[in-house]
């Protein structure tokens, strides 16, 4: 069947849907510029307008039939809208202190452009796989898309919990196939340290060694390191996760010595300044903010460009794993919550491959040896028995 065929069966079910009438009292289809709209009185006795968001009047028909049973059923349709949801979510993060705040707020300043002007029970599964392609076309990442329609999902289902939405609608599945895998070989990791500033070396380290976010590294305060018990600690809420960590480390080990040097460094300065130096990471004295520039140059000078800070958290996964850690203990020190989210920074390097290959390869040649005397045993005693 042809497209314009098609659009000539849709447009006489709608010219015949025009023709139907509906008792009086019974709610009303109209238009207004290119949409169709509908109008019905709700359980509370209070008469209700809503947009169909179409140019058929069919869907216009077919929303106001879905109305009039959601009224048989004693249910109101919710009157909040998109702002109203967009609100709570803002609170509900400011309540709980996430730090994450400021990221959330650029994330619904996106979906406002699509959403500002609706109701939150006018923003159906079609409306959103409608927002996907959208977002698509404009070249905007699947990652990106499916965190935009995570924010606009908790919205929703606050607005839900408050009693003020009766439904939360099915979201469209937005597959991530670029997954970043990088990590960093010793060798390449000790190149970009070495073009470094000196203040960003020990932080870079840090991150190393621990997997900790960048955020968890700037913000780590002296009161939070035992140098002779041997422990760093992260109390719950200041972690991504807000739940607590602690990674202690042995005398004499790389981090031991870091944190050491550190601590000399920053005691010198405090006496210089007459001052008290809380966090351990500092650029003279003051937090370091944004590094991303000298970052990135350290990364082209070392031949790594691209890399990011953040794959220095999934190259100290990859070590755990190395090393033979437990994942139930790699994951306290990492502070990753579920498994999922673990094994997907738990990548395998070629290098790793090329070892267990070469494992394989001498587990293959010895049972073949094993094999071959077996034959050869046989054979000698097949030869005897013939004599």
């Amino acid at each position: 069947m042809t497209r314009q065929h098609e659009g000539g069966n849709a447009k006489a079910k709608d010219a015949k849907r025009k023709r139907v009438k509906r008792p009086r009292g019974m709610g009303s289809v109209f238009q207004r510029g290119r949409k169709w709209w509908i109008k019905y009185k709700t359980p509370a006795g209070t008469w209700c307008s809503e947009t169909s968001d179409s140019g058929l009047k069919g869907a216009a028909e077919d929303l106001l039939k879905q109305r009039l049973r959601e009224a048989a059923d004693g249910r109101t349709p919710s009157r909040i809208m998109f702002e109203d949801a967009a609100a709570m979510l803002e609170a509900h993060y400011r309540a709980n202190e996430r730090r994450s705040t400021r990221d959330m707020l650029g994330r619904v300043k996106r979906l406002r452009e699509a959403f500002g002007k609706d109701r939150a029970d006018a923003i159906t599964f079609d409306r959103l796989t409608r927002y996907v392609a959208a977002r698509r076309e404009v070249g905007a990442r699947p990652a990106t898309i499916r965190y935009e329609l995570a924010m606009l999902g908790q919205m929703l289902r606050l607005a839900r919990r408050s009693g003020k939405l009766a439904t939360v609608p099915d979201f469209p599945t937005v597959e991530v196939r670029n997954a970043r895998a990088g990590f960093f070989e010793h060798d390449a990791f000790e190149r970009v340290v070495a073009a470094l500033p000196e203040e960003l070396r020990a932080p870079v380290r840090f991150a190393y060694l621990t997997g900790w976010r960048k955020s968890e590294v700037l913000r780590l305060e002296w009161r939070r390191v035992d140098l002779n018990a041997g422990i760093v600690r992260l109390e719950a809420g200041e972690s991504k996760s807000g739940e607590g960590r602690s990674c202690p480390f042995a005398p004499g080990s790389r981090l031991a010595e870091l944190l050491g040097r550190q601590r000399e460094r920053t005691t010198a300065l405090e006496r210089s300044r007459s001052q008290v130096i809380p966090l351990v990471f500092n650029r003279d004295g003051e937090p370091i903010g944004s590094f991303y520039k000298a970052w990135s140059a350290a990364c082209h000078e070392a031949g790594v460009p691209g890399m990011l800070f953040h794959d220095l958290r999934r190259t100290a996964v990859r070590n755990l794993e190395r090393a033979g850690v437990s994942r139930s203990a790699a994951m306290k020190l990492t502070g990753h919550k579920t498994e999922a989210v673990y094994q997907r920074y738990a990548i395998v390097a070629e290098a790793d491959l090329r070892e267990a290959n070469a494992k394989l390869a001498v587990l293959y040649d010895r049972l073949a040896r094993a094999s071959a005397t077996v034959e050869l045993q046989s054979g000698g005693k097949a030869t005897e028995g013939r004599g």
